[in-house]
């Protein structure tokens, strides 16, 4: 891909951004002066951008979109709420032809599309504002300029030197869009001469408007044409740039070659891979100290100096990883306005009327997943749409205001990012879902009763509510809510549904914000090794033989005046029951919002590893969450818990 359309599709995303924000705030308050204003300058911008690359349509329908905003501001008065929503659709296509550039290119029917949404956004425009000063054809003013008197100080009239002349004719209100025009002809290089003067008569000073620009400057550089122009990228329509002179040789001339310092690289993200993979490595060598600190016991001296490189080495690689790490976190906004775009488009389709509210979308987090949570977020706005989001005349008749808000939310909490999807909707009826688990076999009748209505609703994730069968009957959520838990657990996380009936519904995915070093217990089952992580044990425990009693069907012990339910791992892994007699070793471990134990043959060293997940032929082994490397080289599965248990 050509460098500067990829430098285009980063600035144009984060002006996307933006001006989607300004837009949307629009919709709902649009005599907000600033909001006009910074929408102006980004979508200003964009079009700019967009005409350096080459890409018309989108040029053509910002323009208009520049035009319906520049008429606003000079009328100073509110965007009414057609053309806000006009602005919004606009932008939205922009952000959907940006995926497409970076895909291969725009699609066949761009130009269509911009002349319909072009059309639409002059219809609501209450007036054609001020048109931008063309600049002129005739080339009369580079001949005088190439006469001003310091062009000839600077040899401007030296046979078969190249020079590069400017004509720069600023808008009205280029204040407005945040130009100086002075200061930007200043950034050319090579400067030789400049001339400004004033396009017409400058009026009385008590008539005088300070924040109308009428001037017209002129300048001649001894700088290549490309570099002129890239000064000017943004505002090409304000430009006239003129080569003067035979061209040089191709090639620097002695003394001329620059330096220009780079203040950000990009970095594939399978580079960044590729070096935490080397992280991985240094930890399984760094694990080794531990091992033959205990191997050299008896010359202590020697001992000592192991565990005190190994503790160094450690520093040195927690500092390293969380390096690479933060090289792979992105801003969740990337996912969230893809959501918000989605649902735009979807809810008049529907016959409702939808704010869509964005907080925290400036939450970082690995690149993976936010990749991954795209789906289980469309998913779950898709469900708030179709069933949780009344229609305006159901709403207006519960008394509720006829938009519904659809608010979309990532907050960090030490290591844990969380994303809750949350609507102002009808909410789920623990009734109804305890009818449908009856009638669907997932229960009997008897059973659904005895359940609590905050374990009703959290029915809707069993797979038996994601049938086509219930998309009419369920009115609150529940089509295909477990494909939202899977993904969720498949990421290390969780899925918290909470939800009031009139009220609305709310459903959180509680994630790793990056893959951070894995602290895990080894233990032994069955005679093999496995790896546990460290989050989900509670503690280590020796349970006498006495202590444990029968309990129902299964067995249970009392720890610290509670009763915990005992598994054996062995069966639960297909492999030998523990031995019977004696002291049991046992995991307590936390599932289900309670306590497990878990009894093990034995339990050793702790360490800390990178999880790599499951892939290939090993991706269809149940009851892993990944492996690891261990210090002596040996790879080890690391258990899921909540899966093993059940």
């Amino acid at each position: 891909m050509d460098e500067l359309l990829e430098q285009f599709l980063l600035e144009g995303r984060d002006l996307v951004v933006q001006a989607g924000d300004d837009c949307a705030a629009l919709v709902r308050d649009g005599s907000a002066r600033p909001v006009i204003d910074s929408a102006f300058r980004a979508i200003h911008t964009l079009k700019g951008s967009a005409a350096i690359v080459g890409l018309a349509p989108m040029e053509t329908m910002l323009h208009a979109a520049e035009d319906l905003l520049g008429e606003a501001r000079a009328a100073g008065g509110p965007v009414d709420g057609a053309s806000a929503q006009a602005l919004v659709a606009c932008v939205d296509q922009c952000d959907r032809w940006l995926d497409a550039v970076a895909e291969g290119g725009l699609p066949a029917d761009a130009a269509a599309v911009a002349a319909r949404i072009s059309a639409g956004l002059r219809a609501v425009d209450a007036g054609n504002g001020p048109e931008p000063v063309a600049a002129e054809a005739d080339d009369g003013w580079v001949q005088a300029l190439l006469c001003n008197e310091a062009a000839q100080a600077a040899g401007a009239g030296r046979a078969g030197r190249r020079l590069t002349a400017v004509r720069y004719l600023p808008r009205d209100d280029c204040f407005f869009a945040g130009d100086d025009p002075l200061a930007l002809v200043a950034s050319v290089p090579d400067l030789l001469a400049v001339e400004v003067t004033a396009r017409e008569a400058w009026p009385p000073l008590d008539r005088m408007d300070p924040y109308r620009c009428q001037l017209a400057i002129e300048a001649l550089s001894a700088a290549d044409v490309a570099d002129v122009r890239g000064i000017f990228r943004l505002i090409p329509d304000q430009v006239q740039v003129v080569q003067v002179g035979a061209p040089e040789p191709t090639g620097p001339a002695d003394g001329e070659a620059r330096v220009v310092a780079e203040q950000s690289v990009r970095v594939e993200a399978r580079q960044v891979d590729e070096l935490l993979d080397l992280v991985g490595e240094l930890l399984v060598a760094r694990n080794r100290f531990g091992a033959l600190a205990a191997a050299r016991q008896d010359d202590g001296h020697a001992a000592a100096d192991l565990r005190a490189s190994g503790a160094a080495m450690d520093r040195v690689l927690r500092d390293l990883h969380r390096a690479a790490m933060t090289m792979r976190l992105v801003p969740a906004d990337r996912v969230f306005r893809r959501i918000a775009r989605m649902v735009r488009e979807i809810a008049p389709k529907l016959g409702r009327e939808v704010e869509v509210v964005l907080e925290g979308a400036d939450a970082r987090v690995d690149k993976a997943i936010a990749d991954a949570l795209f789906d289980p977020l469309l998913h779950l706005a898709r469900n708030a749409l179709d069933h949780g989001i009344e229609l305006p005349a159901e709403r207006s008749a519960a008394g509720k205001p006829p938009h519904a808000t659809l608010t979309l939310s990532a907050r960090t909490h030490g290591n844990q990012l969380v994303v809750t999807l949350a609507d102002n909707g009808r909410g789920i009826d623990p009734v109804t879902i305890r009818r449908l688990a009856s009638k669907r076999g997932l229960m009997s009748a008897e059973q659904a009763a005895d359940l609590s209505d905050a374990d009703a609703i959290q029915l809707v994730f069993a797979a038996g509510f994601s049938s086509a069968a219930q998309i009419t009957e369920l009115s609150g959520r529940g089509v295909g809510m477990d494909a939202v838990k899977e993904t969720a657990e498949r990421l290390g996380g969780r899925t918290v549904l909470a939800s009031t009936v009139g009220q609305g519904t709310s459903v959180s995915i509680h994630l790793p914000a990056a893959a951070a070093l894995t602290s895990v217990l080894t233990v032994t089952v069955g005679g093999e090794q496995f790896a546990v992580p460290m989050n989900v044990v509670v503690q280590t425990a020796r349970v006498s033989a006495e202590a444990i009693r029968p309990v129902g069907t299964g067995l249970a012990f009392a720890l610290r005046d509670r009763t915990i339910p005992l598994l054996d791992l062995g069966p639960l892994l297909g492999l030998a029951a523990c031995a019977a007699a004696g002291d049991r070793k046992v995991l307590v471990v936390e599932h289900g919002g309670g306590l497990v134990g878990l009894g093990v043959d034995n339990f050793s060293d702790r360490s800390e590893v990178i999880l790599r997940p499951i892939a290939g032929l090993l991706s269809a082994v149940p009851v892993v969450a990944g492996t690891s490397v261990m210090s002596d080289g040996s790879v080890r599965f690391i258990l899921d818990l909540a899966e093993v248990i059940g």
